[in-house]
């Protein structure tokens, strides 16, 4: 089992959590599939730990550093080829197809819409899947499919290298009228042609959106705690802050946290569950809202500054460019069907949550970058070159939610660092590699070329 080390900067470190936690997550898997009113659309627990398996996930560190008193940063992150916290549940569905195709001789074609981050760590994962003799070009290829809105957001990666490869694995732009449709098209496409697919190539077709897919592997964040910050019955109440599209990750905590206290691992099971503190953007803060059972407040046009203004509510900005500011693509969700759970949760053990402005995040800039630098987390130190900003509205969340008395002064606050990157840490995908389409029909043209490449 691979050591916990101790690093100058970044403090506190877990290699490779996926191998270190493989026990615990199979059995987070166990419960997650017992828990289901349907069958998942992909297979959800793993074959046995191989060698194989460990050299495959060895991008999977997660660090924790306390960088003030009562605020420590949980950095998800360290991948290189990812700088996000997708790549734990991406790596960990890639693994299991290809145990799927051991399994069964069956050839397994990804198709996933994102907004970006996640089908950026889905391509990293199966180009690590090549390099590590996990599964080959001819076994295991994906489909990517983003809305125009987030270009800005796509990465490049070794499925580029060649033009079979990226025949085989294409990244797809649609030109929808919401974000959000690409779901829509792409689960058209796999529901009408993933039969003909499978007669005609032997390609078995794997739909990525299940939430079990990310609440499994995010199980992983509590058996971290468990180990580097246990709660025991001394702790100072705490909160686990994150910024949110559907609250994913803190669902995965949770479903973590559930195995912790059934005692069926060797860490230690928490003395209590922390809150969650969930940090938005304007244009889609669905999930506080619910949470907070009010509405977006009415903002008021200031004409001699050429900002919006309201004072009615401490949970939301002050000041904003526009009241649907969106100040990351990747945040695309609206009304996401996890808010009941969430809000059960928040109900339960305390928490709550803020929206902040591009105009927040860049009065906090300097601050949340020395914050960040104390992690060994190094943010540009100009701001328009920042294409992932979930680590930077997590911390300004948390910031301004200190400062308006929405977190208590006693309260520890565990910050999910879960994306951070620029064009220059993270090479953006070349305009040539991509494949634009606008209809169902153009989606599933590409569909059968990558089957048949």
């Amino acid at each position: 089992m691979p050591a916990v080390g101790q690093a100058a900067v970044t403090g506190q470190i877990v290699r490779n959590i996926l191998d270190r936690y493989f026990q615990q997550i199979q059995t987070a898997a166990r419960k997650a599939a017992a828990a289901r009113t349907s069958p998942p659309l992909i297979p959800l627990e793993m074959d046995a730990k191989s060698a194989a398996f460990t050299r495959f996930t060895e991008v999977t560190d997660v660090g924790l550093t306390q960088v003030r008193p009562q605020l420590y940063l949980l950095d998800l992150m360290r991948n290189p080829g990812t700088r996000t916290t997708k790549t734990v549940a991406s790596l960990l569905m890639i693994a299991r197809a290809a145990a799927h195709i051991r399994r069964t001789g069956e050839r397994v074609l990804l198709v996933t819409p994102t907004s970006g981050n996640k089908g950026t760590a889905l391509r990293d994962a199966v180009a690590r899947a090549y390099e590590t003799g996990l599964a080959t070009p001819d076994e295991l290829r994906i489909v990517m499919l983003a809305p125009e809105a987030s270009r800005s957001k796509l990465r490049d990666c070794p499925l580029t290298a060649e033009p079979s490869l990226r025949t085989a694995n294409p990244v797809v732009v649609a030109d929808v009228e919401r974000p959000g449709d690409v779901k829509l098209l792409s689960s058209e496409v796999v529901e009408r042609s993933a039969a003909e697919i499978f007669d005609t190539t032997g390609f078995r077709i794997w739909y990525t959106l299940d939430l079990d897919n990310y609440r499994i592997a995010d199980a992983a964040r509590a058996f971290v705690e468990a180990e580097l910050l246990p709660v025991t019955e001394q702790s100072a109440p705490r909160l686990h802050a994150h910024a949110v599209s559907s609250a994913f990750g803190l669902l995965g905590y949770h479903l973590g946290h559930q195995v912790l206290g059934d005692g069926a691992t060797v860490l230690p099971t928490p003395a209590r569950h922390p809150g969650f503190f969930l940090v938005q953007q304007l244009a889609t803060a669905d999930m506080v809202t619910s949470l907070l059972g009010m509405k977006v407040p009415e903002y008021t046009y200031d004409e001699e500054a050429g900002l919006w203004r309201q004072s009615t509510a401490a949970e939301f900005p002050a000041v904003t460019d526009h009241p649907q500011e969106v100040i990351d693509a990747t945040f695309y969700t609206k009304e996401p069907p996890t808010r009941k759970q969430v809000n059960e949760i928040v109900a339960r053990h305390g928490g709550g949550g803020v929206v902040v402005s591009r105009r927040e995040c860049l009065d906090k800039f300097q601050e949340v970058r020395s914050l960040a630098a104390d992690a060994g987390i190094m943010i540009a130190a100009d701001p328009s070159q920042i294409r992932e900003w979930s680590l930077v509205k997590a911390i300004t969340g948390v910031l301004v939610a200190r400062e308006r008395d929405l977190i208590t002064v006693d309260t520890d606050v565990v910050v999910h660092a879960s994306g951070y990157y620029s064009d220059e840490l993270l090479a953006p995908l070349r305009d040539e590699h991509l494949t634009r389409v606008s209809t169902a029909d153009d989606l599933a043209k590409v569909v059968l070329a990558a089957a048949h490449a």
